[in-house]
């Protein structure tokens, strides 16, 4: 720090304005903090600008597109479909700039100061930040650092803008592509390969794994392959790209498909191989922190660090790189410092995939149970027998419910249907409350309602479902 330049001194500094930082910075103001909050793009973080919602609103246009044109045998005739992709983003920054100006609100009517720029650490709990206007100090107590992930980026695929993409360019193309190749086969790939499926690109995915959705179970992404097949996408698993050339404006990929090589041609390359956290750019060894060797920071379960006045929330920590994870740890991070006996303590964190259909997760899958040695009961009942499902058209996928044999409370709830999404947090605070199957099954459900497959399956595990044959 240049001698002479002044500090502003403050009670919390958040690092990163995306779901986890600030509902941090906002829970830390209402438990009577002074927080400044620095964020060196537009709050909402990825998530809300370049991630979570835009994917969900392009996702959502594209079902809308594909169901107009699949309706005939409603009596619904639909002629001429035409997807204008400049009028899906226009409104769907809409929808983006609804919910940013709204955390915007919040912050300032929580008396949180927001300061564009980049966040350097510096001696003595100093942070300088980069603004457009020139260098800003503070001087904090407590520091959260919120500042998320990136896409990753293969070497031989060096995102341009132009022709390989990243998520972020990917959903700001204004213009339906002829052709997608998509590299990886992981939860964004599959979402957004989906979504250019149905705006009527034809599609490539290629997996290096053995399955799509390398980690979930294959059970449930049997569903939606199947469907991925329906939509003309061709998946490529234990396959490989190693390069790529530009001829006669398209791009010819290099691969090696199952050990046979193979070159690719597609109109767009989407590289979607995972996430790496944003911790090298902050000066974390000002301040004694070391980044593990894939640039994670160790918390313990109040998302301290090894320094004591720094919080870690989000992207940057072990576990899921969720949003809704980020924006509980970041309560955690504030109610702690500011004195209260809290701790990350989630029985259970869902996790939800936009696929066609959707999945959903929640818990321990029948193997995770067994391999601690517990004795399981399983439960599953098809959307195919709900009839909420089938009067919207929606009768692929299922419901599994898993559960403790000997006291019937529920370990884990796996879902492949019509939102998933939305049946999940039923699951999550049953699994958080300690339900049994019992709990489930004898609690009224509407009728008819997509939720009753929750109830179904638990009365399947228990031995007593109606609606479905007694299994042998």
């Amino acid at each position: 720090m240049v001698v002479g330049d002044i500090a502003v001194e403050v009670e919390v500094v958040v690092i990163g304005g995306g779901p986890g930082g600030y509902v941090a910075a906002i829970r830390a103001a209402q438990l009577g903090k002074e927080v400044v909050l620095i964020d060196k793009d537009t709050v909402g973080g990825v998530c809300l600008n370049r991630g979570c919602i835009p994917s969900k609103a392009v996702i959502h246009a594209a079902k809308t597109a594909a169901t107009a044109r699949k309706s005939e045998h409603m009596g619904i005739r639909v002629t001429g479909v035409e997807v204008d992709m400049e009028q899906v983003q226009a409104w769907k920054g809409g929808v983006v700039s609804k919910l940013t100006g709204g955390v915007q609100s919040l912050l300032k009517a929580n008396g949180v100061t927001v300061v564009s720029g980049s966040a350097l650490f510096m001696a003595d709990n100093r942070i300088g930040v980069e603004t457009p206007s020139g260098m800003e100090y503070f001087k904090y107590e407590h520091c959260i650092l919120a500042t998320g992930s990136r896409p990753v980026q293969i070497p031989a695929f060096p995102f341009d803008g132009e022709h390989i993409l990243s998520s972020t360019e990917a959903l700001a193309l204004t213009e339906i592509p002829p052709s997608l190749l998509v590299i990886g086969g992981g939860y964004i790939g599959l979402e957004l390969g989906t979504a250019f499926a149905k705006f009527g690109s034809r599609v490539t995915i290629i997996e290096m794994g053995a399955n799509l959705l390398p980690g979930v179970d294959p059970t449930l992404v049997q569903i939606v392959k199947k469907n991925l097949k329906k939509l003309g996408v061709e998946i490529l698993t234990q396959a490989a790209a190693s390069g790529y050339e530009i001829r006669d404006g398209q791009i010819h990929v290099t691969a090696d498909v199952q050990g046979n090589p193979r070159v690719l041609s597609a109109d767009k390359v989407l590289v979607t191989v995972g996430r790496r956290p944003n911790t090298e750019e902050l000066g974390l060894a000002q301040v004694g922190l070391t980044p593990d060797a894939r640039g994670f920071l160790e918390t313990d379960a109040q998302q301290r660090t090894q320094n004591a006045t720094i919080f870690a929330i989000g992207d940057i920590t072990h576990g899921p790189m969720l949003a809704h994870k980020a924006s509980k740890e970041g309560i955690v991070a504030a109610e702690v410092i500011a004195g209260h006996a809290s701790e990350m303590d989630a029985v259970a964190i869902p996790a939800v995939i936009f696929t066609d259909p959707e999945i959903a997760t929640v818990g321990l899958s029948e193997t995770e149970a067994q391999e601690r040695g517990m004795e399981t009961v399983v439960g599953k009942f098809p959307f195919a027998a709900n009839g909420r499902a089938l009067t919207t058209n929606d009768g692929d996928g299922f419901c599994t419910v898993v559960a403790e044999k000997s006291s019937g409370v529920v370990l884990g709830v796996h879902i492949v249907g019509p939102e998933a999404s939305t049946l999940i947090g039923e699951a999550t605070l049953a699994i958080e409350m300690g339900a049994t199957l019992e709990d489930f099954h004898l609690t009224v459900h509407a009728h008819p309602t997509l939720s009753e497959v929750l109830m179904e399956a638990a009365a399947d595990a228990d031995g007593v479902a109606v609606h479905i044959a007694k299994r042998k």
